[in-house]
């Protein structure tokens, strides 16, 4: 049997990194839509900090028609003719309504479409809601390709398992779910993957089985963070620190140790509403994810608004106030800010007429001003903290940690993470 040869399509945080593990024993051709990506690759050079510079050059190859392991990356669809394994790796968001958006699959789908050809295999990595690779994307590829479904061509699910940011729990060394649309394709898949992950494979036995498990992990995590986070504001209330009960119950063998915060980012923030979405397709109403979703959705509201209180409670001013705001992206050590909910804080404390100062050592400036129009501060300000009259620690970056912040009269320090000595701040979750 011939080596695959493999297209990886969409190379953000979740398509680069696997394909730069399957370019080490295999010839790869990475495929995006944004140039821009394409040519920052080249180079060498990745904005998502995923992959080392010395790493990715290593797996560069500089022409698609090489034969050798290694990784060519394209925007050219025509680059793909000659792969027999194509990969899916593109976003799946919800819009402004909370309702999935499945365009960057099926526009995917097409792309892959044109260039299917009798035998290959499709596998989509993509977070969906179950029923959404044999229902929507695999009739774009029956159609445009004219092709049959499980005699021509074959598909499968295999969820994403990437953790941005994480320098330790790598593509490699997390588990993967596998699955096909018959036993034969099944296997091939497995096997794949099996070559490149060294935490080993799990078959699954429906395409429907994976895109469940893969669901529901983000939303059990949803949902447990929920409860800490509604925890946190009747702690609040009742003069208890959050942090010192979860450490008390952590003593229990098998309490579960999730703290409260803001819930972003492309998975926990995003999923429970596929889910959701497809519940209420048949014809049930989900009651406890939609409540998680909604608590972790209040988060940067209520931060926001407890801050103003601690204000007044020291007679500041609010209005015309000069406040700080450290960390935007939806996670420490990462620059991801796609579904970051720090927006929440900003908007609610724009709300009040309050000068905010954003900043932010790990998000990009410019990525910033174009997502959501906010002028990000690209100097330092932890060394001139006695300007502002509030200051909240919205992202535990390591470069906060060490922050040297004293609680006075004239500022209040709200540390959201627990990042920082109790002593210290005013208030934190």
């Amino acid at each position: 049997m011939n080596k695959h040869k493999i297209a990886v399509i969409g190379l953000g945080y979740v398509g680069l990194p696997l394909a730069v593990e399957f370019a080490k024993k295999y010839s790869v051709v990475g495929f995006d839509i944004n140039s821009r990506r394409i040519d920052e690759l080249i180079r060498g050079k990745d904005h998502t900090f995923e992959i080392e510079e010395s790493i990715l050059l290593s797996v560069l190859k500089r022409s698609n028609i090489e034969n050798s392991d290694g990784l060519y990356v394209t925007t050219l669809v025509d680059d793909l003719e000659d792969c027999d394994i194509y990969i899916v790796t593109v976003p799946t968001p919800t819009d402004k309504y909370n309702h999935p958006v499945l365009t960057p699959m099926i526009e995917a789908s097409k792309t892959v479409a044109n260039v299917l050809k009798p035998g290959d295999i499709v596998v989509y990595e993509s977070t969906v809601y179950p029923g959404v690779t044999e229902d929507e994307c695999v009739p774009v590829l029956a159609q445009i390709s004219n092709l049959v479904y499980n005699k021509d061509f074959f598909v499968g699910y295999s969820p994403e398992r990437i953790n941005p940011g994480d320098k330790v729990h790598t593509v490699s060394k997390i588990l993967k779910i596998t699955s096909g649309s018959t036993p034969d394709a099944a296997e091939t898949i497995d096997q794949l993957y099996k070559s490149i992950i060294t935490a080993g494979t799990y078959k699954a036995p429906t395409i429907k089985v994976a895109e469940a498990a893969k669901v529901i992990e983000n939303s059990q995590r949803d949902i447990n963070i929920a409860f800490v986070n509604e925890l946190s504001k009747i702690f609040t209330l009742l003069g208890i620190d959050t942090y010192e009960v979860l450490k008390a119950a952590s003593t229990k063998w098998n309490f579960l140790n999730f703290t409260p915060g803001l819930v972003g980012g492309h998975c926990t923030g995003v999923d429970p509403y596929y889910l959701a979405q497809k519940a209420q397709e048949v014809g049930y109403h989900p009651e406890i994810i939609l409540a998680g979703r909604r608590m972790n959705d209040s988060m940067g509201q209520y931060i926001a608004n407890e801050l103003i209180k601690q204000m007044l409670r020291k007679n500041l001013n609010i209005i015309g106030s000069n406040v700080l705001l450290l960390g935007f992206t939806f996670k420490e050590n990462c620059p991801d800010i796609r579904n970051t909910r720090v927006i929440d804080i900003y908007n609610q404390l724009k709300d009040f007429d309050i000068n905010i100062d954003l900043y932010d050592p790990w998000a990009d400036a410019e990525e910033v001003k174009h997502t959501h129009d906010i002028e990000m501060m690209t100097k330092s300000p932890l060394n001139n903290l006695d300007i502002y009259s509030a200051i909240i620690l919205a992202v535990a970056h390591d470069e906060f940690k060490n922050i040297k912040v004293k609680k006075t009269e004239h500022t209040v320090i709200f540390d959201v993470k627990g990042i920082l000595p109790p002593e210290w701040v005013d208030a934190r979750l």
